[in-house]
């Protein structure tokens, strides 16, 4: 009885995993196909960024935290400078990253793809 039982948990990954790479994809040419109960593929055209060469805003992060940090050094005296430190470099952190995130919104290669998906309407 255990020896069925451990057969089908470890069955259970591979089933999952058959599922997940049966997942049907639509394209353009699918764009209008009905389907028998009732959903269709429809498409539409979206504009996308493209080719960031910092998606994660690494360099900003950096940036604002260490000037962060230095400001933040300038503030208080004993614990509390220590504290303030940290404080600005976590803010400075967060700022560098927004203005670098809004930096690369403004200037970057901007796309249009045509994405389509199976709706129920």
């Amino acid at each position: 009885m255990k020896l069925s039982n451990l057969s089908v948990l470890a069955a259970l990954p591979l089933m999952a995993a058959s599922a997940v790479a049966s997942a049907q994809t639509y394209g353009p040419q699918d764009e209008g196909r009905r389907f028998s109960d009732g959903s269709r593929v429809v498409c539409e055209k979206v504009e996308v960024a493209r080719s960031s060469k910092d998606p994660n805003r690494i360099a900003g992060t950096a940036a604002g935290a260490v000037i962060g940090g230095l400001i933040g050094n300038q503030v208080g005296g004993g614990n509390g400078k220590k504290l303030a430190t940290v404080g600005g470099a976590v803010a400075g952190g967060a700022i560098g990253r927004n203005v670098q995130g809004n930096s690369q919104e403004r200037n970057g290669e901007r796309v249009v793809e045509t994405r389509c998906e199976r709706v129920w309407r």
